[in-house]
């Protein structure tokens, strides 16, 4: 699986297996204690939460489309700016995402926080 070289990947590499629903892709883009809030209002902590979280959407079959706005980045940690559109069928979502990432041993860059609606719709 392609590791993310700049905190900007992050996104492309989420599009890209969401689009061929590659479940185990997308949760190896997220540390194991990453955090993402749900739509119902909780927070998925952790990879199974995640893995549980994200599966939801990986059976609508998706097509996603992300834009990187702008990355502000501090030594090891980065918060990415982004927007997104998404159809599944026939309904279609739009939003403004802000994640966390950070920098791994390895050099690459996983997800910390992830908030698909941070930044609103």
């Amino acid at each position: 699986m392609p590791a993310a070289q700049k905190p900007e990947d992050l996104d492309r590499l989420f599009g890209e297996a969401l689009n061929r629903g590659d479940l185990d892709a997308i949760v190896a883009l997220y540390e194991p204690g990453a955090a993402m809030p749900e739509m119902s209002g909780s927070v998925a902590v952790g990879t199974d939460a995640l893995r549980q979280s994200i599966n939801g959407f990986v059976t609508m079959k998706p097509r996603i489309k992300l834009e990187v706005e702008k990355v502000v980045q501090a030594g090891d940690i980065a918060l990415v700016y982004s927007k997104w559109s998404m159809t599944a069928g026939d309904q279609e979502m739009t939003g403004k995402g802000r994640e966390v990432a950070r920098r791994q041993a390895d050099g690459t860059w996983k997800f910390v926080i992830d908030d698909p609606f941070g930044g609103g719709s």
